[in-house]
């Protein structure tokens, strides 16, 4: 079954049957829109955003683990150190989600 050229390919395989030269601007697809003004702004101040947030989560995540590390070691309740590596693991999952986000955007 045959499938659909995109328009690069288009470009590409005709310019091999024509045996044309072709300039680099005509073969590669413009993939991503160029940003100006407001929306790079705002952009940047998402990622920037999400980085904080990142790093907020990741500092609070390890203060729990040291706080389970301190139960852990002074024999408290089982418990406790339970829902302290709990909410450490929590906050480390949104620190790194968060992280992600920024790389994404």
């Amino acid at each position: 079954m045959l499938r659909k050229l995109s328009r690069a390919e288009e470009l590409i395989l005709y310019a091999t049957i024509t045996n044309t030269k072709m300039s680099a601007a005509t073969t590669l697809p413009q993939t991503q829109t160029r940003l100006a003004g407001f929306r790079r702004l705002w952009r940047t101040l998402k990622q920037i955003f999400h980085e904080v947030v990142g790093a907020v989560f990741a500092v609070l995540a390890f203060g729990w683990f040291n706080a389970a590390l301190r139960a852990w070691s002074r024999d408290a309740a089982y418990w406790l150190v339970i829902v302290a590596v709990i909410v450490a693991g929590s906050f480390s999952f949104f620190a790194f989600t968060s992280f992600r986000r920024a790389r994404k955007l």
